[in-house]
Parts: C-alpha cells; sequence; structure tokens
C-alpha cells in the first residue's frame, strides 16, 4: 500500500535561520479555512485524501512539522509550544485570521498550543485520536518518560513498530501497519526522541484551562480509554468511532471528511 501525495500548491516559509517550513494549500483564500497538523513521524501528505473530500470552496493547509516532511530545522527546542509557532509562521504568511485548527495524535497537543497563540484567529480545535491516552496526558514527570526515551535512543525501529502496534486495532490490514512503519521509521531518530520528550511533558490540563475554543476529538473506540471521557468529558467533545486505526484518516478520509464537517456544524 502506498501512503497520499501531495495535491495542493506547496510553499515554504522561514521562521529562522535554521527552520523552514514546508506546507500545501488547496482552495480559495476566501473559503472556511482548515489548518491540520500531522502527528509523530507523520507528514502533511496524510491530509491529502481528507482535503479532497472537504468543499471545494473551502481552503485547506497542511503543515509539516520541523524534522518531518519537507521541514527542515537545526533547531534544540522540541516543545508543544514551539511547534505552534511553527504553525504560526504559516497562517501568518497566508492571512489567516480565522480557521478550524486539525491536528492529529501529537498534532492535538501542537493545535492546542496554537490555539493558545493564536486566540483571536481558531475558532475551533479538532483533534483526530488526541487528548485520551491517559499514559500520555497530562504531562509526565522525567522519571517516568526517562524508561519510555530509552527505548527510542536504544532500539528506535523496535521502538516505532511499539506505537504502530499500539494504535492498531482487530482487523487492521498488516500491509497498512507496515506502510504506517516505514513512513514513522524514517524520521531521524533525533527528532524522533527530542518531538516525544516534547509530548511526553506537554501539560494538557494547563492547556486546556487557557483556551476557551470548544475542543473535539474524533476517537477511534478501539483505542479510546473510557478514564479519558471521565475526566475530561466536561471540556472535550469526544465523537467516538469505528472508522479504523490510529491513522484511521488515511484509511477512511471520506468518512473522516464527514465528520470534520459534522463537528463544525
Amino acid at each position: 500500500m502506498s501512503l497520499p501525495t501531495d495535491t495542493g500548491t506547496v510553499r515554504t516559509v522561514r521562521r529562522t535561520g535554521e527552520t523552514s517550513i514546508c506546507y500545501s494549500v488547496t482552495g480559495p483564500p476566501t473559503g472556511l479555512t482548515w489548518v491540520f497538523i500531522h502527528g509523530w513521524g507523520c507528514r502533511r501528505t496524510d491530509f491529502a485524501p481528507v482535503a479532497a473530500f472537504l468543499p471545494a470552496d473551502h481552503r485547506v493547509i497542511t503543515i509539516d512539522l520541523p524534522g518531518h516532511g519537507g521541514s527542515r530545522t537545526a533547531r534544540d527546542s522540541w516543545t508543544m509550544e514551539e511547534f505552534a509557532r511553527d504553525v504560526a509562521a504559516v497562517t501568518d504568511a497566508e492571512h489567516v485570521d480565522r480557521c478550524v485548527v486539525v491536528g492529529h495524535s501529537l498534532g492535538g497537543a501542537v493545535a492546542i498550543e496554537y490555539a493558545r497563540l493564536r486566540p483571536d484567529v481558531v475558532t475551533r480545535v479538532i483533534g483526530l485520536d488526541a487528548y485520551h491516552y491517559l499514559a500520555l496526558y497530562p504531562a509526565i514527570d522525567d522519571a517516568a518518560a526517562r524508561p519510555l526515551l530509552e527505548g527510542f535512543e536504544t532500539d528506535f525501529p523496535a521502538a516505532v513498530r511499539g506505537l504502530v502496534t499500539m494504535g492498531s486495532i482487530p482487523g487492521t490490514d498488516p500491509e497498512f501497519g507496515e506502510t504506517i512503519f516505514r513512513k514513522m521509521s524514517g524520521i531521524p531518530q533525533s527528532v524522533g526522541v527530542a518531538a516525544l520528550a516534547g509530548m511526553l511533558r506537554w501539560d494538557m490540563d494547563e492547556a486546556l484551562q487557557a483556551v476557551s475554543q470548544p475542543v473535539t476529538t474524533l476517537a477511534v473506540r478501539g483505542l479510546l480509554d473510557p478514564e479519558a471521557v471521565a475526566r475530561y468529558g466536561d471540556r472535550i467533545d469526544f465523537v467516538v468511532h469505528e472508522l479504523g486505526s490510529h491513522h484511521f484518516l488515511i484509511e477512511q478520509p471520506e468518512e473522516t471528511a464527514k465528520l470534520l464537517m459534522a463537528a463544525i456544524r
């Protein structure tokens, strides 16, 4: 199985001397704007199939985070807040004044930080299988994070395979899992470890208190921790579905687009 390819106009914005952000744009600037942020080890092209099923008069901006896809960096700061500044550099360059921000997995954390950074721009935050892994959220202290990070430092491919397995559900196509594994394990190990450390240390409780926009997550039923609903159900709208694995946006792009449209209604 092959991964999605780009269908939009590809552009680059330079944040600093060592960081350039690659992104794609489709649709007119006058339409409702969607900003898509991929997950750990993923890339902006993952959203191309979903974008194809959104209304033609909507603008879609998909972004490669630094160290992923076509974006380049030599930075030493890998926090969710710094990723949000990368997203803001793109939306500033595109003169976005209002948008819905969508983040897959780690991208969901970045989406909330972007909403905090640009409260007058973001109207709604939507996570794709984000915010409901209580083993990751809220912040994990260094003592607990260290063993997790050591696995990625010692045997990166094996640790990535473990992530892919955890994100699978019964019936997930093994070939699809291998495709996802090859993609995710293809990022530089240094980027993977640093970005994972940033996610583990992100304080979701504090971030949720700091944003006022509505937050929704499209959660895979087979991966949802019920404790997350009990803990965050009064702040996050959990839309539970059975569209596939953690990477359902690639498996079922048309149905994912329908859920996104329903969320903004």
